[in-house]
């Protein structure tokens, strides 16, 4: 069973492959924010719309903080959405059942093998200090209900100016 994310606590490590060779390290301390978006997989069309704004929006995201977007995706999925949508954000693959517990995602089973074959995450972003420690999380139980970018930028960048507190702090 799913426990909510713990916020203000530090990212528990997560390794995955890049679909340009290179590894994503979350959970480890760095220079810059970050921002880890979790994705469905290529089974879905909705991913595909918010991670194109996304991506139209990349340039002032990545002004603030890293961008990286994963999924439970194949190697060979995950490249054919980067090369069919012109993705540039760093995009990993193989989010195993394990992490996708570790952050607190919903994990769902596919509804038929024209879906896809096997578990998948669903939609998630966590906001994630330089130090490694959650500051913010957004979570979804489904495909429908995710966070408008511009409005979630906005937010990010008078959380980093200001170094606004964590919330959510209180169990």
């Amino acid at each position: 069973m799913s426990q909510k994310p713990k916020v203000n606590a530090p990212v528990e490590h997560i390794s995955v492959f890049d679909v340009c060779g290179g590894e994503i390290e979350i959970g480890r301390p760095k220079d810059r924010w970050t921002m880890l978006f979790v994705y469905r997989g290529r089974h879905c069309p909705r991913c595909k719309r918010f991670l194109n704004k996304l991506n139209a929006m990349l340039a002032d995201w990545s002004s603030v903080m890293d961008v990286v977007v994963v999924s439970a995706d194949s190697k060979e999925k995950a490249l054919a959405d980067k090369e069919e949508f012109g993705w540039t954000f760093n995009l990993g693959f193989g989010l195993t059942e394990t992490q996708m517990r570790s952050l607190g995602l919903y994990v769902s089973d596919p509804l038929s093998e024209a879906e896809t074959t096997t578990l998948f995450a669903e939609p998630g972003a966590f906001g994630i200090r330089p130090d490694g420690s959650l500051m913010l999380v957004d979570i979804s139980n489904g495909p429908a209900a995710r966070p408008d970018l511009e409005e979630l930028l906005d937010g990010m960048k008078f959380n980093i100016e200001n170094n606004r507190p964590t919330r959510g702090t209180v169990f």
